[in-house]
């Protein structure tokens, strides 16, 4: 199963600047809470990450 995890960070998406916001069974549902809640500015990034649950990767 793939889940999308939704962040808010600056605008060089740096890893200390995340912000959470949620777990999503699809990009789209993903997208439009980002849109709802206003994380797309001028200011700040919307990074949304895939990641595929009950997999294991050696890294």
């Amino acid at each position: 199963m793939t889940l999308f995890i939704l962040y808010q960070t600056d605008v060089w998406k740096s890893k200390s600047s995340r912000i959470y916001f949620g777990i999503f069974d699809s990009r789209i549902k993903a997208v439009d809470i980002a849109k709802y809640n206003g994380l797309y500015t001028s200011d700040a990034e919307v990074v949304i990450e895939e990641v595929t649950l009950n997999q294991f990767q050696e890294g």
